[in-house]
C-alpha cells in the first residue's frame, strides 16, 4: 500500500498543515508505531474526514493536533504558525484556536458542574467577565438547539445526544479555528447521530467552520466532508473525495471498508 498526502482544495486557504507525522509508543521489549509519515492540510471551511478501523492512529493523530500526545518526527502548523513547541500563553491560545467534540460527551464534562458552567469554563479562564460568558453561553445553548434551562441541569441529568449538543456548544465558546470531532456520534443511537450531524451541517454552513472528522463511518463521511483519508496501521493510504474512494476505492483495505458498509 502506498503513503499518499492531501495537498487540499486548490486555492483554498490552509487552516492546519500537517507534515510527516510520526508516533511510537513503547511498553517494556516492546513497540508500537501508531501514526507512520502522515500528512495532510485542512482548508478554510472545508470538513476533512479521517476514516478507518479501531487503532489504524485517527485518535493519535488528533492528540498530537491537540498537544495531548508529543510526536517523535514531524510538523504542525494553524493558520501557518508552527504549534508543536507553544508554550505558556502561546499555548493557551492554541487550545482556544482548537477545539474538541469527544465521543463519549458526559465523560468530557465535569460532573459535579452544570452544562451551562461548563460551557462557560472556557471563556472564564481566558479572562472573559462572568456576565459576557454567561450571555454568550445562553447564545451558543440556541445556536445548538438546547432550551435555556439546560443550563443548570448536571450531564447525567440529560440524554446523549442533549450533552453532545452542549459539548459542541463549549467548543464553539471560544471561536475556535478548527473544531475536531473524534467519533463525535458513535456513543449515539442512529436517529441521534442524524441530528447531530444535521446540527453540525447547519454550524458548519453558518459559522463556515473548519473541520477535522474522525470516524470509522464511511457513510457518515460521505454525507457530511469535502475529502476523506483513508487510514491503515498508522498510514494514510487513500485520499480523495467521499464519492471518489467509494466509488472507485484503489486500495484494497479501502475496498474492504466500503464493502463493510454499502
Amino acid at each position: 500500500m502506498r503513503s499518499c498526502a492531501s495537498t487540499g482544495i486548490e486555492g483554498m486557504e490552509k487552516i492546519l498543515e500537517v507534515k510527516g507525522l510520526k508516533k511510537t509508543y513503547h511498553r517494556d521489549k516492546n513497540s508500537l508505531t501508531a501514526v507512520e509519515d502522515v500528512s495532510f492540510d485542512v482548508g478554510k471551511g472545508e470538513c476533512l474526514g479521517l476514516v478507518g478501523e479501531s487503532g489504524c492512529g485517527k485518535s493519535t493523530i488528533a492528540k498530537i493536533i491537540t498537544h495531548l500526545t508529543v510526536p517523535d518526527a514531524g510538523s504542525v502548523r494553524l493558520g501557518g504558525q508552527e504549534t508543536l513547541f507553544l508554550k505558556g500563553k502561546r499555548e493557551r491560545a492554541l487550545y482556544r484556536d482548537i477545539q474538541m467534540v469527544f465521543q463519549d460527551p458526559q465523560d468530557s464534562f465535569d460532573p459535579r458542574c452544570t452544562l451551562g458552567d461548563g460551557i462557560m469554563e472556557g471563556m472564564r479562564s481566558q479572562g472573559m467577565k462572568k456576565a459576557r460568558a454567561k450571555e454568550r453561553m445562553y447564545r451558543l445553548l440556541e445556536m445548538v438547539e438546547l432550551d435555556a434551562e439546560m443550563a443548570f441541569r448536571y450531564p447525567h441529568e440529560v440524554s446523549g445526544g442533549q450533552c453532545q449538543r452542549a459539548a459542541i456548544a463549549r467548543a464553539l465558546a471560544p471561536d475556535p479555528q478548527l473544531v475536531i470531532c473524534d467519533e463525535a456520534t458513535s456513543a449515539l443511537d442512529v436517529t441521534v447521530q442524524g441530528q447531530i450531524i444535521k446540527l453540525l451541517k447547519r454550524l458548519r454552513a453558518g459559522q463556515g467552520l473548519s473541520m477535522l472528522l474522525i470516524c470509522h463511518d464511511l457513510a457518515l463521511v460521505q454525507d457530511f466532508c469535502d475529502r476523506v483519508l483513508v487510514m491503515y496501521k498508522g498510514r494514510v493510504v487513500e485520499e480523495g473525495t467521499p464519492d471518489e474512494v467509494i466509488r472507485h476505492p484503489r486500495e484494497a483495505y479501502t475496498r474492504k471498508l466500503v464493502d463493510s458498509v454499502f
